[in-house]
């Protein structure tokens, strides 16, 4: 696979079916829990925050969601916690997301593979926006990738997953449609989450900023950062509608990171479709339609067998991807 034909399924990432699964009305977890791979302030907390505060106000659950943050290992923290320790928990869900394909597509998770959990639904896709302080020189993303092109030691480009994840492929993918033949000069600084990476940017450590849309969104409403691109095919609505696309700037270059939920491998079935269920309700609720429109998620619908299979393909891609751009032989 060509970076040209990840940019092309990377939009494809957006199109999802509804999955109609039974409902499951006799599971009620006593202790609900939301594991969160990173710090707080990220996309993967954001995940588990947002969600859990829905399935409650919507009386999904009857009890608050406990939220853990567990960094580490761009994710493999977690996953190890859950597959080693936790594996017969129907209490647990987890934060996932591309980065987390990503990894696991990668080998970064020793011993561990997608297998080993259940993957229960997604909630929605995130637009990846590359992003400077709110005082840089830097107006557009070419300006920026000029530089690196100049001089790669002069600029740093923090993100919240690990080095080879999916914040850094977002990068390395705009850098190559900009025309820069030996992508691995871009330098990456990984940190434990979105919300680090941007203390970092804004602590004057690093240039610039990759991440996700909805993880950018609060340090943009407090004018402490810019975006200079959207990687999404077009300007999105809204409140994001001032934001210039790659495209625009003539970097041909498409991220798009979904957004969702592993459960233990050990879970039972009747949890497993509990929480399947409860997120399906959950994503066709008008609360999180609105939600979803404030946070610039652009629509990913998949559950069950449908979900598991979307990540087994998404694995297979980015193995392919990271084989041509050098990061896993």
């Amino acid at each position: 696979m060509t970076l040209a034909n990840l940019r092309l399924s990377a939009a494809a990432l957006l199109i999802g079916a509804a999955v109609a699964l039974p409902a499951s009305a006799d599971f009620a977890p006593q202790n609900p829990e939301c594991i969160a791979p990173a710090n707080p302030g990220g996309g993967w907390d954001f995940t588990c925050r947002q969600v859990g505060k829905e399935l409650q106000d919507l009386g999904l659950i009857s009890k608050t969601m406990q939220v853990v943050n567990l960094a580490g290992g761009g994710g493999g923290v977690a996953f190890a916690e859950v597959v080693n320790k936790r594996n017969d928990s129907d209490d647990l869900i987890v934060a996932a997301s591309s980065s987390t394909a990503t990894r696991l597509a990668q080998g970064a998770y020793p011993g561990n593979t997608l297998e080993q959990v259940r993957w229960l639904a997604s909630i929605g896709a995130d637009y990846g926006v590359i992003a400077v302080s709110k005082d840089s020189e830097i107006e557009t993303l070419p300006q920026l990738l000029d530089m690196i092109a100049e001089d790669p030691r002069s600029v740093s480009v923090a993100g919240g997953s690990a080095v080879g994840g999916w914040d850094h492929l977002k990068v390395l993918i705009a850098a190559n449609a900009h025309g820069i033949e030996d992508v691995r000069q871009v330098k990456y600084v990984a940190f434990d989450g979105g919300g680090e990476a941007v203390t970092q940017l804004l602590a004057g450590s690093v240039q610039a900023f990759t991440g996700d849309l909805s993880e950018a969104k609060g340090f943009v409403d407090s004018g402490d950062i810019r975006v200079i691109a959207v990687l999404a095919p077009e300007r999105l609505d809204g409140e994001f509608a001032d934001f210039p696309t790659a495209r625009e700037q003539g970097v041909d270059a498409l991220g798009a990171n979904w957004r969702g939920f592993y459960g233990p491998g050990g879970m039972s079935d009747e949890a497993y479709d509990g929480w399947v269920d409860m997120i399906n309700t959950l994503y066709a609720s008008e609360e999180w339609k609105a939600i979803m429109e404030t946070n610039g998620l652009a629509p990913l619908d998949l559950s069950g067998d449908e979900f598991q299979a979307f990540v087994a393909d998404s694995v297979a891609q980015i193995q392919s991807i990271s084989r041509e751009i050098g990061i896993i032989k």
